[in-house]
């Protein structure tokens, strides 16, 4: 038998590839938007031409889908104009006329009215797409309590036996269990009162698929309701690990005795991304991109989502496939922060308290278990080491312990400068804690002479050398106090495998192998400003201020720091972006890149940007080995590369598919 092998290229392999939802364009991103119409009560027409006016707006801001407030045709307050055929036959007539005039559209719509289902009304939300009519889903839940009487006039989903209806001429799918696939993604619909039930709809529909839950609503204004509303909103789209569109009536309906405030809001797996104003006199039109791509990734990860559905026995859903739509350049109008692990304002000062009180809690266990009363940390005067030391010293005080038994050890080298070296001799001082100064010069150029390395030479060996002594050196001392040497190396070092095997790699207990290097700086001058005397406090500030530096290489001439780490390795505020977003999403280099030069701009060029990611992948992948054998330290945010936590790498994984990724950006 002969064979014939064919061969091509990569290129030419991705295109004759089988259409796959991972491979989607716009990097996962679905721009939605929640639209608030005026309305006239019972005047379909006029409210119809409204809608068509802000979808067609939608369309030009290169919205996908769009979501608008409940019973939206004729107006949510009717009263008993329910009951008249007038009503429900000009709601028809109003959407025949919607469909005609957005035929040309691709955007997705999702209208509200009531719908006659043989003998029954409903209250119904309808989706149309290029003037065809995708489907029909009916409210569940109908409140009729306090200010709301709707079993006065429709009938519940829960009660209807009919599966279709006939609507502007043509059977249409109805039920609550349609999921509409459409723009790379799987949607499904609830109605206002079916959020607030114990178990939603959007439960069921988010089990059976959807990924994003699309509410037109009709919720009125009463004092507090907004903050529940929202909570509950938020609530249910990290529930459903979804994106959650809401949009709400608003001016334009009867205020005979309520209100209605007009709410659009969108929210992703419990984050709020936009939100319209509420009590506005004009429409609005909320838009934002859901990111499709970070939600399955989320699913993916969590496995009890998945075992949920099997443990509820949730069948499978009425999936209606929406039409193509013409691919448009993506503009995102949602921010990416450029320090996702430094929250803004007062969050700021919870999460430093909130992580700075678990590394006390992690360490003062380890002491507790051991029975030690001594630790001992070396004080270079950077960040690292001045937060561990931080750590030590309220963990003593908190277990009663006296500070004396935190010994502090600097130890000057050949790069040494004045500032760091009086810097940990000050806040050793004024924390009280014990202070011992060893000189590591002269051991390491006996080591060099021992191994024949010449000391003009500042290779790595050179660099390492310094390192590997003063880790001696603690462990050594941590023998002879009968204490623990606690590391002081953070996540960001860690990820970049920017330290050395066996040096300061190493330790007894690492206090900061969770925390990235931007939010460190964030947490010393936190401390420095909660309960610290005015000398400590001026020697944090001064350490805050001094640049980032191993100080392994001499100084310059004028006794300055030389070997700035940020000029070796690039920027650890892209750095830590990208490993937020490679490790907690799992998201490619292209859209790394991508996200990067939103959060970026002004700051980074694409050429800086992509250079620095390049090394990040590079120094990532080859530095595996050391994560393999991290110590134990203590876990405080979404991400640790602790091989017995989050992270669990081969040490020989190929960079390859990364590394060529990164180099075909533009």
């Amino acid at each position: 038998m002969n064979y014939i092998f064919y061969f091509c290229s990569t290129e030419t392999i991705r295109a004759a590839m089988p259409y796959n939802k991972e491979n989607m364009v716009n990097y996962g991103f679905v721009k939605v938007a929640a639209a608030i119409p005026q309305v006239k009560v019972a005047d379909c027409k006029w409210n119809v031409s409204r809608i068509e006016l802000l979808i067609k707006e939608a369309e030009q801001q290169g919205v996908q889908m769009i979501v608008f407030p409940e019973l939206s045709i004729s107006g949510y307050t009717c009263g008993d104009l329910f009951a008249q055929r007038l009503i429900t036959e000009e709601s028809e007539m109003a959407l025949m006329m919607l469909l005609n005039n957005t035929r040309q559209l691709d955007i997705v719509s999702i209208v509200g009215m009531p719908l006659g289902v043989n003998a029954t009304l409903i209250n119904a939300a309808v989706v149309i797409q290029k003037g065809k009519i995708l489907g029909v889903v009916p409210k569940t839940y109908l409140p009729n309590y306090k200010e709301y009487y709707e079993q006065r006039w429709f009938t519940s989903a829960a009660q209807l036996v009919e599966t279709s209806v006939r609507l502007c001429g043509e059977m249409v799918p109805l039920g609550t269990h349609l999921l509409f696939e459409a723009c790379n993604t799987t949607f499904g619909i609830e109605i206002c009162e079916d959020m607030w039930a114990t178990v939603p709809p959007s439960s069921h529909l988010a089990l059976q698929g959807a990924e994003i839950i699309f509410n037109p609503s009709a919720s009125n204004e009463c004092i507090g309701k907004h903050a529940y509303r929202c909570s509950l909103i938020s609530q249910q789209s990290a529930r459903c690990l979804a994106g959650y569109v809401y949009a709400a009536c608003g001016f334009g309906e009867s205020s005979t005795d309520v209100v209605f405030g007009g709410n659009g809001l969108i929210y992703e797996n419990g984050s709020l991304l936009a939100a319209s104003e509420r009590f506005a006199l004009g429409e609005q039109l909320t838009v934002s991109e859901i990111d499709v791509q970070r939600l399955r990734t989320e699913r993916r990860m969590n496995t009890t989502f998945a075992a949920n559905r099997a443990n509820l026995g949730i069948g499978a859903a009425t999936r209606i496939q929406a039409g193509l739509m013409n691919s448009k350049e993506l503009h995102l109008t949602r921010r990416f922060v450029p320090h996702p692990f430094v929250p803004q304002g007062t969050a700021l000062n919870e999460r430093c308290e909130e992580i700075f009180a678990i590394q006390v809690g992690g360490l003062a266990q380890r002491l507790h278990h051991t029975s030690l009363t001594k630790v001992v940390v070396g004080i270079s005067g950077g960040l690292d080491s001045t937060l561990a030391l931080l750590v030590c010293v309220k963990t003593f005080d908190k277990l009663g312990l006296s500070r004396e038994g935190i010994v502090g050890v600097t130890m000057p080298g050949f790069g040494t400068t004045n500032r760091t070296y009086n810097n940990a001799l000050a806040l050793m001082k004024s924390l009280g804690v014990s202070i011992r100064e060893i000189d590591i010069k002269a051991a390491c150029i006996q080591h060099f002479e021992d191994i024949g390395h010449d000391i003009e030479v500042h290779d790595v060996t050179y660099e390492n050398s310094q390192a590997r002594e003063r880790t001696q050196i603690l462990m050594d001392v941590a023998n002879q106090v009968n204490g623990l040497v606690i590391g002081t190396g953070d996540l960001s070092e860690l990820a970049l495998g920017w330290a050395t095997y066996n040096g300061d790699h190493m330790s007894m207990y690492a206090v900061n192998t969770s925390i990235p290097k931007t939010l460190v700086r964030y947490l010393v001058e936190w401390v420095a400003t909660h309960g610290v005397d005015n000398d400590s406090r001026n020697t944090l500030l001064d350490i805050i201020d001094t640049p980032i530096s191993p100080e392994l290489i001499p100084a310059d001439e004028n006794g300055n720091i030389k070997q700035i780490t940020e000029d070796l390795v690039g920027p650890y505020e892209l750095h830590d972006f990208f490993l937020y977003y490679f490790m907690r999403f799992g998201f490619r280099p292209s859209k790394i890149f991508y996200l990067a030069i939103a959060a970026f701009e002004g700051i980074y060029d694409r050429d800086t940007i992509k250079k620095w990611l390049h090394t990040f992948f590079r120094r990532f992948f080859s530095q595996q080995f050391k994560r393999s054998c991290l110590p134990d330290g203590p876990k405080v945010g979404s991400i640790s590369i602790s091989p017995r936590g989050d992270w669990r790498m081969p040490s020989d994984a190929s960079s390859a598919g990364w590394l060529e990724e990164i180099e075909a950006l533009k």
